[in-house]
């Protein structure tokens, strides 16, 4: 196993993305990541192995319908927040980007019921297309360079299905100037009106709530989306 870097794993995923974004490729340092990593979660910066807590509060909150219910998660990682959504009876799906990503989530679960796969937010498989009753969008779009930004939203609004439920959990910024200084991500955080995208694609937002990083006390949303 590789020696940990030494930058923070943070300071490593920047330079990754920067050194892809040099060469026009924004989405092809996961794989360079996952793959270094080595099976190291501590050289995955948004690593939790464990269910993300606020999507925890958000499902013993909400209590979705979930039987005969199928869900989607976007950019899965390492599969924690898949797992939970299958533990509570959605047919879930759960894909990346990242083929080393996807080996890794079958490795840690090779009991599961989740459906991981290999795939391109950007070209999503066709039946895909408004094809899921719950969309669980954690901390992707933010992981993109502001060029993609609708793009993003876009390719992610396309997958709820009719009378579906959309949850994003992404950092926030409370201007819309493009983020620089600390803010230069990625993780690139998200803006009300570039998030005000999903509902001019036919989403209605019905719940938001802002909440801190326990940790480095970063401004963060929770918002739920209907189809």
């Amino acid at each position: 196993m590789p020696e940990l870097p030494a930058q923070s794993s943070l300071q490593w995923a920047k330079n990754l993305a920067d050194v892809a974004l040099e060469r026009t490729d924004p989405t092809g340092w996961f794989e360079t990541l996952y793959a270094e990593a080595d099976r190291n979660p501590q050289q995955v910066p948004w690593a939790r192995l464990a269910v993300h807590p606020h999507l925890r509060t958000w499902l013993d909150r909400s209590q979705p319908e979930t039987t005969g219910k199928s869900a989607l998660v976007v950019g899965c990682g390492l599969g924690d927040d898949a797992e939970a959504l299958a533990e509570l009876g959605f047919q879930v799906t759960a894909f990346d980007i990242s083929p080393t990503a996807i080996a890794w989530c079958c490795q840690r679960f090779p009991a599961s019921k989740v459906h991981y796969q290999v795939a391109d937010l950007f070209k999503p498989e066709p039946t895909w297309q408004r094809g899921f009753d719950f969309v669980l969008e954690s901390r992707t779009i933010q992981s993109l360079p502001l060029n993609l930004r609708t793009a993003t939203i876009q390719a992610i609004a396309h997958l709820v299905a009719p009378d579906g439920i959309l949850l994003v959990i992404a950092r926030s910024r409370n201007s819309e100037a493009e983020p620089g200084g600390l803010l230069n991500g990625p993780p690139w955080p998200l803006s009300d009106a570039e998030l005000s995208q999903f509902q001019a694609l036919g989403l209605t937002e019905v719940h938001r709530e802002e909440f801190r990083d326990e940790t480095h006390q970063i401004a963060q949303w929770l918002i739920e989306y209907r189809a």
